[in-house]
């Protein structure tokens, strides 16, 4: 098991950790981590784990059994016995990017409405699926509407439920695609505004910003025709 330090602090950059486990392919278990795993449309961290004074590249992160994190390393990179201690290192600004996107799609789903059938995260842009009928008259509008959101720097913060609670709200999951991963006894919730000013909650397994004004100005790019009744609507960081 790896102990995700990513969950309670997403703006950590570092840790000290030990190898508990290689997998066959080469990839590094630790007993704890702050590279987050490829999931729910996030990409997996690149980073580094250093051994005294060798730097090993890790490409990406991936969900291993269990709870384990995999750190899948740079072809031909030397190998790490297991035991050894060794310093972990994500790359931050590529992660702050990430956060500042994921975030913002949640914000584009009070935006938009609707069901979301699907999404993805990169360093500049991102993405949500809608069961959009007819493509939106205004990008305008919505452009507007998401960077006055984003301006109202509200609070975005975690809150964890049973998974009997979550079955029993069914109205939290927005997303048809992808779902929240239960079994393990409670769900994530990631919440933005508090009190009386709270727009959004809904299960999330992602890293996030801790208040909207982080996000900066968006703009909405193409809005896309994918199904019938589907609608891929793109939204990017102006910086």
């Amino acid at each position: 098991m790896t102990t995700a330090l990513f969950r309670t602090d997403p703006t950590l950059g570092r840790c000290t950790a030990r190898v508990t486990a290689l997998t066959p392919e080469g990839g590094i278990v630790l007993d704890q981590s702050v590279f987050y795993p490829t999931g729910g449309g996030q990409p997996g961290d690149a980073g580094l784990i250093r051994v005294d004074a060798t730097e090993i590249a890790i490409t990406t992160a991936v969900k291993g059994e269990g709870d384990d994190i995999v750190h899948l390393p740079a072809p031909d990179a030397p190998a790490i016995p297991i035991g050894t201690e060794v310093e972990v290192e994500i790359d931050a600004a590529t992660r702050a990017r990430y956060c500042r996107v994921h975030t913002c799609l949640h914000l584009l789903s009070v935006v938009i409405p609707l069901p979301v059938s699907g999404g993805s995260i990169a360093a500049d842009k991102g993405r949500l699926d809608f069961d959009m009928p007819e493509a939106p008259e205004d990008k305008g509008a919505i452009e507007d509407a998401l960077n006055t959101l984003i301006a109202a720097d509200h609070a975005v913060t975690e809150d964890w439920i049973t998974d009997e609670e979550l079955a029993a709200n069914p109205g939290l999951v927005k997303t048809m695609s992808v779902k929240p991963p239960v079994g393990q006894g409670r769900v994530r919730l990631v919440r933005i505004g508090t009190g009386e000013t709270q727009i959004d909650l809904q299960p999330c397994g992602g890293t996030h910003v801790a208040s909207t004004a982080a996000i900066g100005k968006v703009r909405i790019g193409k809005v896309e025709k994918k199904g019938k009744r589907n609608r891929r609507v793109y939204v990017h960081l102006i910086d």
